[in-house]
């Protein structure tokens, strides 16, 4: 997952939403169909693109998708 366009195609073919790039800026409240359960399919989904862990706890105070993005590309 090399761009937030990347992100957003994992987001939509992994938990089934549709989202663009303008969504992500949104509060997770905010996004059609957004669901606790499917915060975890996508943290599970991006720990298997990028082959490490994102930080769960930091995850969980996220607002938003971009934040989310945010945490799983940091080096």
């Amino acid at each position: 997952m090399t761009s937030i366009d990347d992100f957003v195609g994992l987001v939509n073919r992994e938990l089934g939403l549709t989202v663009d790039v303008d969504d992500v800026q949104r509060n997770l409240d905010e996004v059609a169909g957004w669901d606790s359960v499917l915060l975890l399919t996508l943290l599970t989904a991006l720990e298997r693109e990028t082959g490490r862990p994102v930080p769960f706890a930091e995850v969980l105070e996220a607002d938003n998708l971009a934040r989310i993005y945010a945490l799983a590309t940091e080096s």
